[in-house]
């Protein structure tokens, strides 16, 4: 079966870290592009960090730029998103996703469930 689970999320203090795991099975994530999303309730889903199809070349929104850190095992078949020096800000539902027809995700071939991240001040 085909599944893309995450994890990692939780409560922590501002500027604590957290680590979200995001884990395939039944296909292979270096085939395809991967992205972490977060959404906030009443906002649009923003794309928060990715890794390219191809050259598996790594992104992020400027918001979280040096403080976030994707990256990506392949012989455990997981992207991990390290998030450090938090902000109440982060505080959303972070969500995974890949894609095989694109260098970034799109619509997506498969989400993970989302996992809730919690920064308190």
């Amino acid at each position: 079966d085909v599944q893309l689970v995450d994890s990692g999320g939780g409560l922590v203090q501002a500027g604590g870290s957290l680590r979200l795991s995001c884990i395939a099975s039944g296909f292979t994530l270096v085939d395809y592009a991967v992205c972490w999303f977060r959404q906030a309730p009443g906002k649009e889903r923003e794309g928060v960090s990715c890794i390219t199809k191809s050259n598996r070349t790594t992104s992020y929104i400027d918001s979280v730029k040096g403080r976030f850190t994707i990256s990506e095992d392949n012989a455990k078949n997981t992207v991990y998103l390290q998030m450090n020096s938090l902000k109440p800000e982060d505080t959303v539902v972070y969500s995974c996703a890949v894609e095989r027809g694109s260098e970034l995700v799109s619509s997506g071939d498969y989400w993970a469930q989302g996992t809730q991240v919690t920064v308190s001040s």
